[in-house]
């Protein structure tokens, strides 16, 4: 099945867009014909549809909204509230007008008799393969309020961790921002005020003293020159990094990066054994809920290699000998594994490496942040340092001037 974007007329008038899974688009356009919707466009994404003006978004927004409608469903679900109505006390709840319309609208497909996994799959910006397959195997087994538990606290944890790493990295780039433009500052504006003392050519300059005037002569005059490498050089990187091959090749890259490496290999570890333990847990099948679980990693590199680790499986050696072989995860994940499979409790050995994985990336995230911050106090004072002992330098030299 091929999945199509449409759009079509509501009965009461508004336009409605989104995605619909079909053999073609006749059998789409029939599919909204029976939810009462009458179809304008069904195919591929229009170019067209790439002029619509929107606000630019980070998916932070999105994360967030996904996360409370699993909390709220699985709350109401819980309770005995029927799916209809569960759905339309969340939409309720809803602070976001734009998710009050996602919400609504999965409601109505839901309606016209379609699975909730194929109400939430026409949304897969907000609902990922994952939690659709999720809640499809807990539609299949008639437990939706335990897959909904599993997935709000799936959504929580993966937020939690990953507000954990933004966080701790938000002051280590404010210290290198800030370093630099007071560097910059210094050397534009500060420094040539100074070298005015030093304008009569007869004056004994220090070497230090002189070091520092010529750079800020280079900063004042050519300061443009590295500004526009550093711009080309980043959109250069931006370009690359967009295909296939660079983006394996930056994926390779920062893993080696010392400490940072560590604890980006550790939180993929994590994200991959918690995305595994809650999909083995719901009885999907092994070989499928490694493929679910590699798109969920951001590193490509790591992804790539689970095509290997589920060929393994398919041959019917297991998962931790073939992850083993595939050499990209920590080595206790292999053995945690094997004794998984020994016991016969995968999925609890899936949770608790996510849990081992997720504290051990807290503490290299914080192990990294211990190095880099005093590095960079001590670089930055180093630099300032030198600029302010040369000025002093220059000044102490003032009795030499030449008769």
């Amino acid at each position: 099945m091929t999945t199509f974007f449409f759009r079509a007329v509501a009965s009461d008038g508004k336009v409605r867009a989104g995605r619909l899974a079909g053999d073609n688009e006749k059998v789409v356009a029939r599919e909204l014909r029976k939810q009462g919707l009458t179809p304008v466009y069904v195919g591929m994404s229009p170019k067209g549809a790439s002029m619509d003006v929107k606000l630019p978004s980070f998916g932070g927004g999105r994360r967030r909204d996904t996360l409370f409608f699993t909390t709220e469903l699985s709350t109401l679900l819980s309770a005995g509230v029927p799916l209809d109505r569960a759905l339309s006390i969340t939409a309720e709840l809803t602070e976001r007008a734009e998710f009050r319309v996602i919400v609504l609208d999965v409601l109505r497909i839901l309606k016209s008799g379609r699975t909730l996994a194929d109400s939430l799959g026409a949304h897969p910006e907000y609902y990922s393969e994952l939690y659709t397959n999720m809640v499809r195997a807990g539609e299949a087994s008639g437990s939706l309020a335990p897959i909904f538990e599993r997935l709000a606290e799936f959504e929580r944890t993966r937020d939690d961790l990953r507000n954990y790493i933004v966080s701790s990295m938000v002051y280590p780039a404010l210290l290198c921002c800030v370093g630099l433009a007071s560097i910059f500052i210094l050397m534009y504006f500060v420094v040539p005020r100074f070298a005015l003392i030093f304008a009569d050519g007869r004056m004994k300059i220090p070497t230090p003293t002189r070091l520092m005037l010529d750079g800020s002569y280079y900063v004042k005059t050519y300061w443009w020159a590295p500004a526009s490498a550093l711009l080309g050089g980043l959109a250069f990187w931006r370009v690359y990094t967009n295909t296939a091959a660079g983006r394996l090749w930056w994926d390779r890259v920062r893993l080696r990066i010392p400490l940072l490496g560590d604890a980006l290999l550790k939180a993929e570890t994590a994200r991959f054994a918690r995305a595994m333990a809650t999909l083995i847990g719901n009885t999907v099948p092994l070989v499928q809920a490694i493929a679910i679980s590699a798109a969920t990693l951001n590193n490509k590199t790591i992804a790539s290699a689970m095509t290997f680790v589920a060929q393994g499986v398919k041959r019917g050696e297991g998962i931790a000998a073939p992850l083993r072989k595939a050499a990209v995860f920590p080595p206790l994940a292999a053995h945690l594994l094997m004794v998984g499979e020994e016991t016969g409790r995968l999925d609890q050995m899936f949770t608790r490496m996510a849990d081992i994985y997720e504290n051990d990336t807290r503490v290299s995230i914080r192990r990294f942040t211990s190095v880099f911050e005093p590095a960079v106090i001590v670089v930055m004072g180093v630099i300032v340092g030198g600029l302010i002992l040369s000025m002093l330098l220059a000044i102490t030299s003032i009795n030499d001037v030449a008769i």
